[in-house]
């Protein structure tokens, strides 16, 4: 009998993801003690919803564990998906900045813990912080380019090259802020990502592995060569 590989899953508390975050480090004493006070934790079963669209978002999310990827399914019933975020990424700012329903869902693609920082805090740190303001402005200025970017590239893009861009994603400082090159992510919750099947990701990575950008190994994958990757990756 065949044992299966179980991944190598990153978990952090959360005073340890609060104490990783730059955002967090700048705050004066007064807004860490009521972050610390109000932040709570949520579990996500694999293959749940943290947010669908159109529902109203309650809170901004922090991911202590697991995987959570961003989509949007047209009336036809096509789903695209935009990216994933990782442990220690921070997201949702931007449908609580617009204080309007969601445009996209949020699904767990494996078992899930996310810190959430009540909407009623982030506005206060908003309107009390100006260096949450700051990273913010950031975080939202490079999330509209890469969304934008994997828009177009379910148009443009070849297999390939969509499966390469969904793995430069989860290396990006916006879904992975470690800046590991060690990435815990099966090839199927890659595919998932990339919106391509098992198959058609398989074969990419081994062309991957036989170019040198990537190597694979026991809970995730490694990227070698970002820039030849990210080249790729359109």
């Amino acid at each position: 009998m065949t044992r299966q590989k179980r991944m190598v899953t990153l978990s952090l508390t959360l005073d340890e993801l609060l104490a990783q975050s730059p955002w967090f480090a700048r705050l004066d004493d007064a807004a860490k003690a009521r972050v610390h006070t109000e932040v709570s934790e949520r579990a996500v079963a694999a293959g749940q919803s943290l947010g669908h669209h159109g529902e109203r978002q309650h809170a901004w999310f922090g991911v202590l564990e697991g995987l959570v990827k961003w989509s949007i399914t047209a009336r036809d019933g096509q789903t695209v998906t935009l990216g994933g975020q990782s442990v220690g990424s921070w997201f949702g700012e931007g449908t609580l900045i617009r204080n309007a329903p969601r445009e996209s869902d949020l699904i767990a693609l494996r078992d899930s813990r996310v810190a959430q920082i009540p909407r009623a805090t982030f506005n206060w740190l908003r309107e009390q912080q100006p260096s949450f303001n700051e990273f913010l402005l950031l975080q939202v200025n490079e999330r509209l380019h890469w969304f934008m970017g994997a828009v177009a590239a379910h148009g443009l893009l070849d297999t390939d090259s969509l499966v390469a861009r969904a793995l430069v994603g989860m290396v990006q400082p916006l879904s992975n802020p470690s800046g590991a090159a060690h990435v815990s992510l099966s090839q199927e919750e890659l595919a998932n990502l990339a919106a391509v099947s098992r198959q058609t990701c398989n074969k990419a990575m081994t062309r991957f592995k036989n170019s040198g950008l990537v190597r694979t190994e026991y809970g995730g994958i490694v990227v070698l060569d970002l820039p030849g990757l990210s080249a790729l990756a359109g």
